[in-house]
């Protein structure tokens, strides 16, 4: 029996089992297991201190999204759960199939598994899935501090589900746009007073918008969770997951879909054309996880926690795509004169990753006085990573992009030899939460990381933080903090000298940043938080004429985030979003800017109609302002009229989305419908001066059927 049937004999088990089991008592909601309760809006901020400490004392804006709120708006992948927060663009270039994307504070961001880095190149491994998670938490700004190399701007940290001492669960079936059929079970069960286990699964047959993508999953997570004594805690997991799938995202020119063909001025292309070869082109692959945690406490005093991953990831990426590069302005001209016909590259590749991730720490607390209390966190953190890429190019194919021969395409299989890229990350950090008087909030931490590659390359960095909090009266809580990050940078400078092409290895990106604002909690169920914030970037990669780079770039980030929410359990929701960015470059290159202004509200009211059945509606609406890209007109010289390294820029429109719900629970049934786009804007997410647009996703609409026991 395949892998992949067994996978869907474990979600028809989790089903029949669902539906078998005897009703025990209710399962706590969601926003409880996220760290919600009718006490405290948050009760815990895991991602921003690695401890157990309220938002409110915390002095960083940090974001915790529950599954149960991200699932209500409609999502469908990771990047699509975070576009209710401030100072985040979700799905920067459009729904992306391969890869989840994200830019916090203008900057790329990194994604996090259990406060594990679980991504560590592009195209070596598939999405994750978003039910297979209680909550996603953002944390703003860098913070290497804690979790050692990473993004400058921010990170996404998505947490598991584990087993609780109940025993419960939920089914559902979910049938949608583009034939969107799927399965999804979340069943826990419990063995003992201190042994439980838990499974959650999903089955999933569908296409996408884009002809001759599909979108197909099997999802297999099963858990344990043992308690041996009251102060130790065992938690293994493992996962299984099967993607079939391609690309949604096609690279079309910017010539011919947003702005017009001067060679052919009567077409304009369709926005989701599929450039490729039905069957052929593919992003399918397999990932195999498993990891475990323990978490002991000696005493009141000293805690220990202990917990590692193993990641192993299988794919293929088969893949064409328009020549929309050599001349951004007009790339049909370069292979003919109708206006029409362009080349289209190819390739097909398999990779290999591979990644060993453990994090330890020994937590101690103590007092130093009557009034001053201690949370002392050493901890050291390894990680290891290899990836191996196999790949061919296929030979440039003249194409009508207007009327594609998708017969005649290549099709072939990667060849020839494995290259491999490895990385060790070892880090040591230290941090200290020190409470005055139970009003005020001091965080100190330092870190030393030594990262080696297979390139050679040696990195040492050694990162800090501070930040004060305190509650001055009223539910008002002003912050301050300083933050470092460095980021390694693989490959080395490329000269644009055919004799001497390679220069040195490049430097790590180093990010320090400056946040100020205040935090507000009038009352247990409200939180209002206002931040501003300076990051200042070095050795940023720049890009520049005859395919050279260099590493002198600096990059200064600014701006202000507004972030409100005022949340009662199982009755009424409102979340208030605003983020201003305003990026500069103090080199003059190419650069793809996040929308400057970013917005959003989302609420949900729930209703009483009869005794049995309440009725729930939400609706919201996401703005991303007008972006900019910049680059070169003319990169490979084609045009002796243009000077080398002249740059032009790109305006991508502001853009505006509808999203809705409505909900019925009856007893233990739920009857939902969710649509995101709901009026079906036709927007590009981004348009990019190197040549190529991303068109964002249009209406998708879902209908669930769900039993919970």
């Amino acid at each position: 029996m395949s892998a992949r049937s067994l996978a869907l004999c474990g979600v028809a088990f989790l089903a029949f089992s669902a539906t078998a089991a005897r009703a025990a008592e209710e399962a706590p909601s969601a926003a409880g297991e996220a760290g919600l309760n009718d006490d405290s809006i948050v009760v815990t901020a895991g991602s921003g201190t690695k401890t157990e400490t309220p938002l409110v004392q915390v002095p960083q804006p940090l974001t915790v999204i529950t599954s149960d709120r991200y699932i209500s708006q409609g999502a469908i992948s990771i990047s699509d759960t975070v576009k209710y927060a401030a100072g985040v663009l979700a799905n920067p270039y459009g729904r992306d199939t391969r890869v989840d994307g994200f830019n916090i504070r203008g900057i790329d961001a990194l994604q996090f598994r259990d406060g594990m880095r679980d991504i560590f190149s592009y195209y070596a491994s598939i999405t994750s899935d978003p039910y297979n998670f209680d909550r996603v938490e953002i944390v703003r700004g860098p913070a290497s501090v804690l979790f050692g190399q990473g993004s400058i701007g921010g990170l996404v940290n998505l947490v598991s589900k584990t087993p609780e001492f109940r025993t419960g669960g939920e089914v559902n079936l979910v049938y949608g746009s583009y034939d969107r059929k799927e399965a999804m079970a979340d069943l826990n069960l419990a063995l003992a007073d201190n042994l439980a286990i838990r499974a959650v699964g999903r089955v999933r047959d569908a296409d996408t918008y884009v002809d001759h993508v599909p979108d197909d999953r099997v999802m297999f997570a099963p858990s344990i969770r043992w308690q041996p004594t009251p102060d130790t805690n065992i938690v293994l997991n493992g996962l299984y997951q099967e993607d079939d799938t391609g690309s949604t995202s096609q690279f079309l020119p910017i010539v011919g879909t947003f702005s017009p063909n001067p060679g052919y001025p009567e077409g304009k292309l369709d926005p989701y054309t599929f450039v490729g070869k039905a069957g052929w082109d593919r992003y399918n692959g397999r990932s195999l996880q498993g990891g475990g945690a323990i978490t002991h406490s000696f005493s009141d005093n000293i805690r220990v926690s202990l917990k590692a991953r193993y990641i192993d990831s299988d794919l293929q990426y088969f893949t064409h795509y328009a020549d929309s590069y050599t001349y951004p302005l007009n790339p049909f001209s370069v292979y003919g004169t109708d206006g029409r016909t362009i080349g289209l590259s190819s390739s097909a590749s398999n990779a290999r990753m591979n990644v060993f991730s453990t994090d330890n720490n020994v937590q101690f607390t103590f007092n130093t006085g009557a009034n001053i209390e201690h949370k002392l966190l050493v901890g050291l953190d390894y990680s290891w990573n290899k990836v191996r890429k196999q790949e061919t190019y296929g030979a440039t194919e003249i194409v009508d992009l207007y009327d594609i021969d998708y017969a005649s395409l290549a099709a072939y299989e990667p060849s020839g030899a494995w290259n491999t890229d490895s990385q060790k990350q070892l880090g040591i950090y230290v941090q200290d939460q020190i409470r005055f008087f139970d009003r005020v909030s001091v965080v100190l931490g330092a870190r030393r990381d030594r990262v080696t590659s297979s390139a050679g390359s040696k990195d040492n960095a050694t990162t800090f933080r501070a930040g004060i909090i305190g509650e001055v009266g009223a539910g008002f809580s002003p912050f301050f903090s300083y933050t470092e990050s460095f980021l390694p940078v693989a490959g080395s400078i490329q000269t644009g000298n055919p004799d001497n092409p390679t220069g040195a290895p490049y430097k790590p990106q180093t990010g320090k940043q400056f946040e100020a604002g205040v935090k507000w909690q009038p009352e247990p169920a409200t939180l209002v938080t206002v931040t501003a914030f300076h990051i200042k970037e070095r050795n940023r990669v720049l890009y520049l004429p005859n395919n050279a780079t260099g590493q002198s770039g600096e990059l200064t980030t600014k701006g202000i985030e507004f972030e409100a929410s005022h949340t009662l359990p199982g009755n009424f929701e409102l979340l208030l979003n605003y983020g201003y960015n305003n990026l500069k470059s103090e080199v003059n290159s190419s650069l793809d800017y996040m929308p400057r202004h970013t917005a959003s509200i989302w609420s949900t009211k729930t209703f009483g109609i009869g005794k049995a059945a309440q009725l729930r509606l939400g609706g919201g609406v996401v703005y991303n302002g007008k972006s900019k890209s910049t680059g070169q007109m003319d990169p490979y010289g084609l045009n002796p009229a243009i000077p080398a390294g002249t740059l032009y820029t790109i305006v991508t429109p502001s853009r505006t989305t509808v999203d809705a719900l409505a909900e019925i629970n009856w007893d233990n049934w739920r009857f939902a419908v969710n649509a995101t786009n709901l009026l079906n804007e036709k927007f590009f997410a981004s348009c990019l001066a190197r040549g190529d647009c991303f068109m964002g996703a249009p209406r998708n609409v879902m209908a669930t059927v769900g039993y919970r026991f």
